[in-house]
């Protein structure tokens, strides 16, 4: 029974995910561009505090 709920929950993921839209941000709702400061992050900037 436990397979069902994982599998219906992965299926409903996917429809979800598919009716965003691409073009915003998901939380802010705010317009993706080309000066996004987000670009410019690497993988280095991405530190847990105090680790």
């Amino acid at each position: 029974m436990t397979y069902i709920k994982y599998a219906v929950a992965v299926i409903a993921l996917v429809f979800l995910q598919a009716c965003e839209n691409p073009e915003t941000y998901p939380v802010s709702g705010e317009d993706c561009g080309p000066n996004d400061p987000v670009l410019d992050l690497n993988a280095e900037d991405c530190t847990v505090p105090g680790v």
